[in-house]
């Protein structure tokens, strides 16, 4: 399985102390990468680099805030300067707000969008300069089954991963040049805290599971596989696609 090894390999996953962030970190782990987790509440991340380390996995954590720039740039400095090179940067962190659209704040949508979409841009930009002087880096974005289809209430969302879907493939034109494959993946819908208003309700519970050919929530492990595939040699000729795993909702009508 040498295609798929990761070992000598660094990631970084931001938004990681839990949920998708935390089961792709653990993933790339078991692979063999050494681990950044990023979070922005201390205690949180501290008991995500305890649990991991404890798997086994070489991990570190780094407390920033992936929606400020001078504080992205700050953090990216010292990991490459006092921990190493980051090899695979997976972009994870983001938000969901509920609202019907003629009703949105405006100040919940600068929220979302600078979760969701500024931050994809700050870290990538300041990684993948050391990537590019390397010639070599692997950048995996966290889109969603909205980066294609629209639910009533979460327009803004489908908005922001929609623009993670073209992100990917803007940083392919601009970067493939210099060695990197930005690819992304796009989730449908998981068991996780960001899904737990809609897991509890039971309306919609039932749909999702009649509308899914699956016929089930995913379980954020069953990520963990186009994680590793992306961050490792196997997909090296693999540049500006979204990888949908989403139990196939959208394979049918």
């Amino acid at each position: 399985m040498r295609l798929f090894d990761l070992k000598g390999r660094r990631a970084l996953i931001t938004g990681s102390s839990q949920g998708i962030g935390y089961a792709l970190a653990e993933g790339l782990g078991e692979a063999g990468a050494s681990i950044i987790l990023n979070g922005r509440d201390q205690g949180k991340l501290d008991g995500a680099v305890t649990t991991l380390r404890a798997q086994g996995v070489e991990t570190s954590g780094m407390l920033f805030d992936v929606t400020d720039p001078a504080a992205v740039q700050r953090a990216i400095t010292e990991v490459e300067q006092s921990i190493g090179a980051i090899d695979i940067l997976v972009n994870n962190a983001g938000i969901q707000r509920r609202q019907p659209l003629q009703d949105f704040p405006l100040e919940t949508w600068h929220e979302l969008m600078t979760t969701n979409l500024h931050s994809v841009f700050y870290v990538s930009q300041a990684v993948a300069r050391h990537m590019i002087e390397r010639r070599r880096g692997k950048i995996i974005n966290i889109a969603s089954l909205q980066s294609e289809a629209a639910r009533p209430g979460i327009a803004p969302y489908t908005a922001s991963k929609g623009a993670i879907k073209n992100l990917t493939k803007g940083m392919c034109a601009d970067w493939a040049q210099f060695g990197l494959q930005i690819n992304a993946i796009g989730p449908g819908y998981f068991v996780t805290p960001l899904n737990q208003a809609l897991i509890d309700n039971p309306e919609f519970d039932a749909w999702l599971k009649r509308r899914t050919p699956a016929g089930r929530w995913g379980k954020v492990e069953e990520l963990q596989g186009a994680a590793i595939f992306l961050a490792s040699q196997a997909s090296d000729f693999v540049n500006g696609q979204t990888i949908y795993v989403d139990g196939g909702v959208l394979a049918v009508l």
